[in-house]
């Protein structure tokens, strides 16, 4: 009778666990609809250099550590602690040890994840590919972790800087970098589970994340990827209630900023970014006050400077782009502010008259400094400067071509540059719109002359931008890809100052290091920077609990779905 009694008791316990394990938020469920510009170029993580799958990628797998959405600030993930020694140079990662990988048909019963998942993805990472690198390799690996360099050459079967016994998996380093456990937050650092790669199951992404991949499908004439909750996350809230909220997750594709805005006016979607320009007016005007001002509002407005730069790029590779002088009479030429004015409707943080990193985007970055060193409409200068390099009003400099991906405002700004440029400097500018897609692989080949790009910054620290112009990223062999440095950039002193920014322990020397190394790009002018982003959003009010942060990076698992009352709202607008 007593060894029953335990039984049920046992068996009381389990149940109430499993129960417990599964409660779920009283508001869960729903569906949460948002647009995307461009469908992601890649589902693999390791090549992930773009916004719109990394936007995807993080909703279906987890890294070792993770971004906070609302703070910017590394925190736990698939590791839920770390250690780092005295000297910088190696990482302890305890790894959960209740975290399984997404269900699928072809993978019998459960699929743990292990340290050795961990090892297996950083591995893959740094794999030699028939055709390129990853993005991975070239970002966070190459030259730092310790054997990476010589099994990527296949001088190793490992990597010998890995290291795992347990939960517990160690990584060495050749040298301290400050930032090295803040650039495991990147898509590209995302771990993968084994036994799916080994299975051929890739491109079904079975991460461990909150939302599961249920595929694409063609709906309204228009691409939709679908997500679905993961009903075995091991994610809580601080309530103990399961993660996520939301049952599903669909990004839609749509290029046409106009088309968004109309998605959104109608419902379909709970979310835009950036308006059309010529709909600002409309859109904000005094006849839909009421939708933003109401007790409760139906929409949210947020605007807010982002950690990203627009900007366009010139191939060095290309002899008549080898002459600073050239590089900076196209600089000099270029009306930023009617950039701004005329085409953006003033839909951007600032002009771009600085460097690459965005003006007072870190606490104690000197970047007044740099400023010093970036450009502004001085069209006679400019004419000056190119009449030095040998081409008086334009004589004998070659017709250019300029690529730059399709959709949103980037063709209406591709023109207004062309014609700046004719007008300024006589020079005939060939516009050449590409998908974005085709424009990712012909930057990666230099397959052009002129590029329109973006950066967005991947971890939050100044270095994420002066990565763009590291110049020992950029391939001996130049019909190889450069994966980073897409312009192939190269200067000695720029290198050495951000090498020694990367290693440096204090905060204020890392940042002068940088900003010494910034004032020596734009001096050398690789880039002609047009402005910096800021986001204009508008969200339905009862979407909760989205963060909206500078860096556009997006976690949905805490989301859910609520009108509020008046009441609520008022009660929340006194706290």
């Amino acid at each position: 009778m007593r060894n029953l009694l335990i039984i049920l008791l046992l068996v009381a316990f389990s149940s109430c666990g499993d129960i417990s394990k599964k409660k779920k938020f009283k508001y869960a469920g729903g569906t949460f609809n948002f647009a995307i510009n461009n469908a992601p170029s890649t589902l693999i993580p390791r090549y992930v250099t773009d916004l719109y799958s990394s936007t995807l990628l993080n909703q279906v797998y987890e890294g070792l550590v993770e971004l906070d959405p609302k703070s910017l600030e590394t925190r736990a993930g698939l590791a839920k602690d770390w250690t780092i020694s005295a000297d910088g140079k190696t990482i302890s990662f305890e790894l959960r040890d209740n975290v399984y990988f997404h269900r699928h048909p072809s993978i019998e019963g459960k699929n743990k994840f292990t340290a050795e998942d961990v090892v297996y993805s950083i591995e893959l990472a740094c794999k030699q590919n028939k055709t390129e690198a990853s993005s991975a390799y070239y970002s966070i690996f190459r030259g730092l972790l310790e054997g990476a360099d010589k099994f990527y050459n296949k001088e190793a079967d490992h990597i010998s800087g890995l290291k795992f016994r347990g939960n517990t998996l160690e990584m060495k380093l050749l040298e301290r970098d400050v930032n090295f456990v803040n650039k495991l937050t990147q898509t590209a650092a995302l771990i993968v589970s084994k036994k799916a790669i080994e299975a051929g199951l890739e491109n079904e992404l079975i991460g461990t994340g909150p939302f599961t991949y249920s595929g694409t499908r063609i709906k309204n004439n228009r691409e939709e990827i679908v997500l679905a909750r993961n009903e075995n996350y091991y994610g809580k809230d601080n309530n103990g209630l399961a993660l996520p909220y939301l049952d599903t997750l669909i990004m839609k594709v749509e290029g046409q900023r106009t088309e968004q805005l109309e998605m959104f006016e109608r419902g379909e979607i709970h979310l835009i970014e950036g308006l059309p320009p010529e709909k600002v007016s409309k859109m904000l005007g005094e006849g839909q006050i009421e939708d933003f001002n109401g007790t409760p509002p139906k929409f949210i407005l947020v605007r807010k400077p982002l950690l990203a730069t627009q900007y366009y790029y010139f191939n060095l590779l290309k002899p008549e782009f080898k002459d600073v002088r050239v590089r900076k009479a196209f600089n000099y030429a270029i009306d930023r502010g009617a950039i701004i004015s005329n085409i953006l409707n003033y839909q951007a943080f600032k002009k771009g008259d600085g460097g690459i990193i965005p003006p007072m985007a870190f606490n104690g970055y000197k970047s007044e400094n740099v400023g010093q060193h970036g450009y502004t409409f001085e069209p006679e200068k400019a004419k000056r400067l190119m009449a030095q390099a040998g081409y008086p009003n334009g004589k004998d400099f070659p017709i250019i071509h300029l690529k730059y991906n399709l959709g949103t405002i980037h063709s209406d700004v591709a023109i207004e540059i062309a014609s700046q440029l004719k007008q300024t400097l006589n020079i005939d500018i060939k516009l050449e719109g590409v998908t974005f897609e085709e424009k990712l692989e012909d930057q990666k080949f230099a397959k052009g002359d002129l590029f329109r790009s973006s950066w967005f910054a991947e971890y939050n620290s100044p270095e994420s931008f002066l990565m763009t112009a590291y110049g020992k990223t950029v391939p001996g062999d130049s019909s190889q890809p450069s994966m980073t440095n897409y312009s192939r950039y190269q200067n000695d002193n720029f290198d050495a100052l951000f090498e020694q920014g990367k290693i440096s322990p204090e905060i204020v020397e890392r940042y002068r290091f940088f900003a010494e190394a910034e004032t020596i790009l734009m001096d050398d002018s690789p880039f002609i920077i047009l402005w910096y982003e800021e986001t204009i959003k508008i969200i339905y009010s009862k979407v909760r609990n989205l963060k909206l942060n500078k860096m556009n990076s997006y976690s949905f698992k805490n989301v859910y779905l609520k009108d509020w009352s008046k009441k609520e709202w008022e009660t929340k607008e006194k706290q």
